[in-house]
């Protein structure tokens, strides 16, 4: 009787060993597979906000960290910079709108850095369904109206939406959502002017983990 238990014991915990093991390799190799996609996605996006034929480096692995209360808050926010042949030309950078109707809204907007808008996408919100929610690329094309513009300066009265005299379209029954995004995304080309004159000092993405 005590060798069958102590048989079923040494059964039992070479199973344990085996499934800890087997669980263990599952989840380095899950894990590797999500980091892949995952960095797949994200220059899939990248390269919607500023389309490969403006650059020649890797965006995702000259990625700096900046704070500045012009992108709509204190926290950290990523930059990317582009590069042609060495020479920074443009940039995607988070950047937050602080005053959408349900909250912030969080945005990636490239820009070169004479003011001229690459692409915009929002990637984070709690807007209204059928109302706010027409600033996500996946129920409207609102936010790609933004690629092709430029800001000339603080005063450019045209980043606006038409009912206040701008050039953007509002959404029926919800001004406040592209009021906010038009000033975030104004904010934040402007911001990005100076960024050629900051990059020496800018700390890397991998210095913060």
């Amino acid at each position: 009787m005590l060798n069958t238990i102590k048989n079923h014991g040494i059964t039992l915990a070479v199973f344990a060993a085996l499934t800890t093991g087997l669980t263990a390799m599952v989840n380095v190799l899950t894990e590797t597979t999500i980091a892949e996609q995952n960095l797949l996605q994200q220059q899939i996006l990248l390269d919607e906000i500023i389309p490969a034929k403006h650059y020649n480096n890797n965006l995702q692995q000259e990625c700096y960290v900046v704070t500045d209360n012009r992108l709509g808050s204190a926290a950290p926010h990523r930059l990317y910079l582009a590069r042609n042949n060495d020479k920074p030309v443009a940039a995607v950078i988070e950047t937050t709108a602080p005053d959408g109707y349900a909250g912030s809204i969080h945005l990636l907007v490239g820009a070169d850095f004479y003011g001229n808008v690459l692409g915009s996408r929002v990637i984070e919100h709690h807007e209204t369904p059928g109302l706010g929610d027409k600033i996500d690329i996946r129920i409207s094309d609102w936010i790609t109206h933004f690629s092709g513009q430029w800001v000339v300066g603080e005063q450019d009265n045209r980043w606006s939406v038409k009912k206040d005299g701008g050039l953007f379209d509002q959404f029926t029954g919800a001004t406040i959502t592209p009021r906010a995004v038009v000033r975030a995304i104004k904010n934040t080309v402007l911001y990005l002017q100076n960024i050629p004159d900051q990059l020496a000092t800018l700390p890397s993405c991998g210095d913060n983990e």
